[in-house]
């Protein structure tokens, strides 16, 4: 980031490609000019397929798909609650993998992705958590239990919080990514307790109804679960990408004001 902060960021900027193992493939997206004029292209392409898919699958699941047999009408909470659950996950995977790339590889873009995935992250997390107790109400006679999935994703809920105070809480920003990116490294360990803590321990919360080898949900309630969990994941992206792309020219905004200013 050292390089976007001296000088502005815009398309004929000779940013050098991230060094050590892999830094040539990376070099194409090193450039914030080249990121904005490729995101500009692929921003409409994300967001259009995002609303159909979405609408799509949350339409076909909260009023066409059959109610469950057991949970009656409460089991389309699932619509919402399991594509977000999905993404809390994800989106964690996706900030871990940025602050990799910012340690090792030096990515110009990948702290300030990690920024910006944070609270996109934190929001989906927070709705997963959200619509879990609006489910759990009915079917366990609780808002929440400490059950170990929902602990843990509960923890990761803190580590998304954890990693967007701690990049802002330096006067340095670059001190802020890295102890941002060290924080998300150590919170991966949680994603797997999140994924197995349902065949680790007994507890309250459904073993995966959707595995490697198969599902056991019928296909008039796993196609619109499907296309609302691409829709989400689609819109996260997108909501990504738009943010990067204004982070970016704020970057761009500023080097070229400091640029002027040096040069009275």
């Amino acid at each position: 980031m050292g390089i976007m902060d001296v000088r502005p960021v815009d398309a004929a900027s000779d940013v050098r490609p991230p060094v050590g193992a892999g830094g040539t493939s990376l070099h194409r997206f090193a450039n914030p000019g080249r990121f904005l004029r490729m995101s500009e292209v692929v921003l409409p392409w994300l967001i259009v397929p995002a609303v159909l898919l979405t609408v799509t699958g949350l339409g076909w699941g909260l009023f066409v798909a059959p109610a469950d047999w057991q949970q009656g009408d409460a089991v389309r909470i699932m619509f919402v609650h399991v594509p977000s659950a999905w993404l809390a996950s994800l989106g964690y995977f996706g900030l871990a993998l940025c602050s990799l790339l910012s340690l090792v590889w030096r990515h110009p873009l990948a702290d300030l992705a990690a920024v910006e995935i944070g609270p996109i992250g934190a929001g989906f997390t927070a709705l997963c958590l959200a619509t879990g107790s609006l489910w759990g109400k009915p079917m366990w006679g609780a808002w929440w239990v400490w059950d170990a999935r929902l602990t843990s994703v509960l923890v990761l809920l803190f580590l998304y919080l954890g990693h967007i105070v701690l990049v802002r809480a330096f006067d340095d920003p670059v001190r802020g990514y890295r102890a941002g990116a060290i924080l998300a490294l150590v919170g991966v360990v949680n994603l797997p307790i999140i994924k197995f803590s349902v065949d680790w321990w007994n507890t309250l919360h459904q073993p995966a109804s959707i595995g490697f080898t198969g599902t056991s949900m019928d296909g008039s309630v796993l196609w619109p679960l499907l296309i609302s969990a691409l829709g989400f994941t689609l819109a996260f992206a997108s909501i990504v990408v738009a943010r990067l792309r204004a982070a970016v020219m704020e970057r761009r905004i500023r080097g070229l004001l400091m640029a002027r200013a040096g040069s009275r």
